[in-house]
């Protein structure tokens, strides 16, 4: 079916899986304020089953997706394998958090419904951000992605540290949406136009046509990226926002929000900025270097495990910037792929997390995994692999990710890039393997909590996660397979789209057709 935009049902068509899932969020608001009697009664555990079954239906529709093609590849909306991708992946991190979070909010007295229409919402505005080619719509998405998020971390309102992680997230954000907003307009002053496609064309292959206020504009969208992937200098709002959120909220913070904003900067920078290769490609690559040393080194001498997470999830933000600045297909299909195992292993490690940490997340010190691989022989393994491959340990996803990433950068040249990487990754096997280490090899102290018995929901999604890390680290071809297609589809996009009137037929005026340049390699 090919789709060219013509009518407003197109759009519709175009957008079938995000339509579904913010059509689903309102019903299910509908539900659970009809099914409560007083506003104090907890929602039904139903809610969290319907927003599963919500997801579901959102990715059969996104899977339709790939029926669909363009007429010209300068509509808003993209309709490509990196879409279809991403969605798959913000999807993926949807479920996981419903399965993860049933008991933990029972737990914490915040079995409400509306934490799961706000994380649907927000899924909208992960695939809004991601998946389309205009900086207005890309900003509308990430806003829709934002909001809820600050809510989500204030959710907790007995907690004082949820409200503080809140209002440092929402402040921060803001400032953050402020230097993006500012970029899109200098964007468009410099090149009239704010639609990925024609950006590039505006600017050249060559980048000699470009606008001053277009090279401004993109340094401030950079930095606006830069908050939401929490790249160091940028990253000051993410441990006390990471730490003070409910534990299952912080995992879905930690994976699909930052995968979102990776996706949405890939697509921006490799769509609308090849021209300009030279220039942004030194600045990621900065920016790659400061990020893993940082975030590793202060890993390092962190004793709060909810903490340490979020430190290794900005030095995984680090790895990512290093395939980003390969800027290739093979580049951005080991950035396709690592996003998908960074998913995997770090909702369940944070997921282990929140069976440790116990009632009022009280437990948070590395002290208290002493012994949890003999008192509790399922989380200790599940957690021992994705610790492992979050170090980037042979036979694990993450080794293969980082391997891919690697041969990225080494291709590229960025030798120095790569030998830091591998450096910092060393770094963090010792923060990584200390908490394994306290699992197998120390005794627990007296009166260490026992963890709470998990739910046959979350017992399922540790083990198929586990699962996945393995098998993606054995046998990744289907993987790769499929994130290749996805890059190629991003890269192979043409870098300009001359207008021209094709030939006239039954007397009529002819229309407007679009002659495609093909894209110059970048660098």
């Amino acid at each position: 079916m090919n789709i060219d935009f013509s009518s407003q049902i197109q759009y519709i068509v175009a957008l079938l899986p995000e339509v579904l899932l913010t059509v689903w969020a309102m019903l299910i608001l509908l539900v659970d304020v009809f099914q409560k009697e007083d506003r104090s009664e907890p929602s039904s555990p139903a809610i969290a089953w319907l927003t599963l079954l919500g997801l579901l239906l959102a990715g059969a529709a996104n899977l339709w997706l790939l029926t669909l093609r363009e007429a010209t590849p300068t509509g808003v909306i993209a309709l490509d394998g990196f879409r279809v991708f991403t969605n798959f992946l913000f999807l993926l991190a949807g479920v996981l958090f419903v399965l993860i979070s049933t008991r933990y909010l029972e737990e914490e007295r915040l079995r409400l419904g509306e934490l799961y229409v706000l994380m649907l919402l927000s899924t909208v505005g992960m695939m809004l951000f991601a998946g389309t080619r205009d900086l207005m719509l890309i900003f509308l998405g990430l806003e829709l992605l934002s909001v809820p998020i600050y809510v989500l971390t204030g959710a907790n309102r007995r907690s004082r540290l949820s409200a503080e992680g809140a209002i440092k997230y929402f402040l921060l954000g803001a400032f953050s949406s402020a230097f993006f907003l500012f970029g899109i307009a200098l964007v468009y002053g410099g090149a009239r136009t704010t639609n990925l496609t024609l950006v590039a064309q505006a600017i050249g292959v060559d980048g000699l046509r470009a606008n001053p206020l277009v090279t401004i504009g993109m340094a401030l969208l950079a930095v606006g990226f830069g908050f939401k992937v929490a790249a160091v200098p940028f990253h000051m709002w993410t441990p006390d926002a990471y730490e003070g959120a409910p534990a299952p909220v912080t995992a879905f913070m930690a994976a699909s929000v930052k995968a979102a904003a990776f996706a949405a900067f890939l697509r921006v920078f490799l769509t609308a900025f090849p021209g300009l290769y030279d220039t942004w490609g030194r600045m990621v690559f900065w920016l790659a270097i400061l990020t893993m040393v940082v975030a590793n080194l202060t890993a390092l001498v962190e004793p709060n495990v909810k903490r340490m997470l979020a430190y290794s999830s900005i030095a995984h933000a680090g790895y990512l910037l290093v395939a980003l600045a390969s800027a290739s297909v093979i580049g951005a299909a080991s950035f396709l792929f690592y996003l998908v195992i960074y998913t995997l292993m770090t909702i369940g490690a944070f997921a282990v997390m929140v069976a440790v940490a116990g009632r009022g997340e009280e437990w948070l010190d590395i002290e208290s995994y002493s012994g949890l691989g003999w008192r509790q022989p399922l989380l200790g393994v599940v957690m021992t692999i994705f610790l492992l491959s979050l170090a980037g340990f042979p036979f694990t996803g993450g080794f293969i990710g980082k391997v891919f990433i690697l041969r990225a950068a080494v291709e590229k040249g960025m030798n120095w890039l790569a030998v830091i990487l591998v450096l910092t990754s060393l770094v963090s096997y010792w923060y990584y393997l200390r908490v394994a280490w306290y699992m197998w090899f120390r005794e627990a102290p007296a009166g260490a909590p026992q963890p709470v018995r998990t739910p046959r929901a979350m017992t399922a999604a540790l083990v198929a996660a586990a699962i996945l890390v393995v098998a993606l680290g054995v046998a990744p071809g289907g993987l790769l397979r499929a994130a290749q297609d996805g890059a190629s589809a991003l890269l192979q996009a043409p870098a300009a789209c001359t207008y021209g009137r094709s030939p006239a037929r039954g007397g009529g005026a002819g229309a407007d057709v679009c002659h495609l340049t093909p894209r110059r390699p970048l660098g």
